[in-house]
């Protein structure tokens, strides 16, 4: 404090200041001034009054700063400490899992497959004592699992009754970008949309959920999604459990924040967790729904079940496990089976990311699946306000006495899509997320981010440098995860996926195959799927074009977005 602006140490001055005699102790005063002034010892008096109101003020000041930073610490470490969340050993699992009715229509006279899916609101009764206003599809929460086959034609008619403009999109399913259901297919209140395509794609558990821009997150915590499932010739062929709803039952994890009244919190953080850090992925719920049941088990009557898992959370990443260790064989990723099954006792999904495990059971068991803390490579205080020390039981399974056997596990799965590889000379792009922007810009639905040629293999660099959490995902295709932080990819990660998780800091190189679809106008979008990332602008468009025309190719959406 010795070299202050105002040259002062205290109240007593040196004997050089009183002489003026080095330093600068006095301004110059004029002589009439002086005269004015009257003798010295009042002007020193004066300039003792004003050295005592700044180091007053000063004194105030920092006190304030003393005040405020108190009130910051004690705001935080509580929040801190309550941001740690485990259900534990605590649930009694008393409510039988819902299981999405399968919605398989029967072709019509041109041999389409039509489904007609109606958005709608409702109230559904989600805790013990309160009803909730929830939004669903053909229901008042969630929506039927849709089926097709690989060379299927479909239809779908798509009624929008809810009190708001949505989409729905068909993530991880190969398209034309004009039937994707992203932020450019908007769908008014009233209106009605009649996307048309041909499945051309590998068996696989995709799902569909809203797109609206800027509205995705709060879209699908009010209860738009569901499951849309793919069959094919080696799928139907590889002995793995079939029967639906039975030994191949479908798991939609979603967490889920409520206010007093029952509603859904759509903030994800009050205004005193916000000032500590919390919120910065949007919301991370204490209470686990599956299938849209709370608190669920799952009776058990074969020997194997298959189970088709989806991270329908808008932010939240699962390890899931078994309370009791076993292995399970993880047998199909996002975009299609695995060439091998692989055994696993823990298993990581990233919102957006989909697993298909085989689980063998005992007669007379309850055995519970829970998500364990997962590793998001974050560091204090992040790892917990982010979801990383949390602990969540999701499902009982209860097996009865005795169990129809289903077989065994196969060894290989025929059909399973091969590895995407770059070419020699591939083109690489370099993708940075950080905050809520994707190389240094937010998402504008009129900018064309990236035009790439039809059919072509490219490397995508993508890296969070940030050192927060994020889910990368790219519509109207499947990658290869080609390595992660320079290793190579552990077996998990080796089967075709449309969404990946990010470890903070680290590259996460993917061989992206361009669709085959082509329209100049029309732009995919590759985005974070931590919805509130999304809303908030992490989010590019990228156009696929017939390759040679990518110079001359629009880099705007004539004439403003759809």
């Amino acid at each position: 404090m010795s070299d202050t602006p105002l040259g002062l140490s205290g109240d007593r001055a040196r004997p050089d200041e009183q002489t003026g005699k080095g330093g600068q102790a006095e301004e110059a005063v004029p002589a009439t001034a002086r005269a004015s002034a009257g003798p010295g010892p009042p002007a020193r008096r004066r300039r003792r009054t004003i050295r005592r109101r700044v180091l007053v003020t000063a004194g105030s000041l920092l006190g304030l700063g003393v005040v405020t930073g108190g009130a910051y610490g004690v705001n935080f470490a509580v929040v801190y400490r309550n941001r740690h969340r485990s259900t534990a050993g605590t649930l009694d699992f008393t409510n039988r899992l819902a299981v999405p009715r399968l919605l398989e229509p029967d072709r019509d006279a041109r041999g389409v497959r039509t489904f007609e899916l109606k958005a709608r609101a409702g109230t559904s009764r989600l805790l013990p004592d309160k009803r909730t206003p929830t939004w669903g599809v053909n229901g008042p929460f969630l929506g039927p699992t849709l089926r097709a086959r690989r060379g299927d034609r479909v239809a779908v008619t798509f009624d929008n009754r809810l009190p708001e403009t949505t989409t729905l999109h068909w993530h991880g399913m190969h398209l034309p970008a004009p039937m994707d259901g992203g932020p450019h297919q908007a769908v008014p209140t009233g209106g009605r949309w009649r996307p048309r395509w041909r499945i051309d794609q590998p068996a696989a558990t995709l799902w569909y959920h809203p797109h609206p821009h800027g509205a995705t997150s709060d879209h699908v915590t009010r209860g738009v999604a569901g499951l849309f499932l793919l069959e094919d010739e080696h799928s139907e062929a590889s002995g793995l459990p079939h029967t639906y709803g039975v030994d191949d039952v479908p798991l939609i994890i979603q967490d889920r924040a409520f206010e007093d009244d029952g509603s859904f919190s759509l903030r994800g953080a009050s205004f005193a967790e916000s000032l500590a850090g919390v919120g910065s992925l949007g919301v991370l719920g204490d209470t686990i729904l599956v299938n849209g049941t709370r608190d669920p088990h799952l009776p058990v009557s074969t020997r194997l079940v298959r189970l088709r898992i989806l991270n329908g959370s808008n932010a939240r990443v699962y390890d899931l496990g078994l309370t009791d260790g076993r292995a399970f064989h993880l047998v199909a990723q996002e975009a299609g089976l695995l060439s091998a099954p692989v055994r696993l006792r823990r298993l990581r999904l990233a919102p957006a990311e989909r697993a298909e495990i085989v689980v063998p059971f005992e007669p007379d068991e309850r055995v519970v699946l829970r998500s364990y803390p997962p590793d998001l490579g974050v560091d204090f205080p992040n790892r917990r306000l982010d979801g990383g020390e949390d602990t969540f039981d999701l499902l009982q399974f209860r097996t009865a006495a005795t169990l129809r056997e289903t077989g065994e596990v196969p060894a290989r799965l025929s059909g399973a899509p091969e590895a995407v590889r770059a070419p020699r000379g591939a083109r690489r792009r370099r993708f940075e997320l950080s905050g809520v922007q994707i190389n240094g810009s937010t998402m504008d639905m009129n900018r064309i981010d990236v035009v790439a040629p039809a059919g072509a293999v490219e490397l995508w660099d993508v890296i969070g440098i940030d050192g927060r959490p994020h889910s990368f995902h790219v519509h109207g295709t499947s990658f290869s995860v080609v390595s992660s932080g320079g290793r190579p990819v552990p077996e998990r990660l080796r089967g075709l996926k449309d969404t990946v998780y990010l470890p903070p800091g680290e590259t996460v190189r993917l061989a992206v195959p361009m669709p085959e679809h082509t329209d100049p106008t029309t732009p995919y979008m590759y985005h974070c799927h931590m919805l509130w990332h999304e809303d908030q602008g992490m989010m590019g468009q990228f156009t696929v074009v017939r390759p040679g025309t990518e110079r001359s190719a629009p880099r705007q959406v004539p004439g403003g977005h759809h």
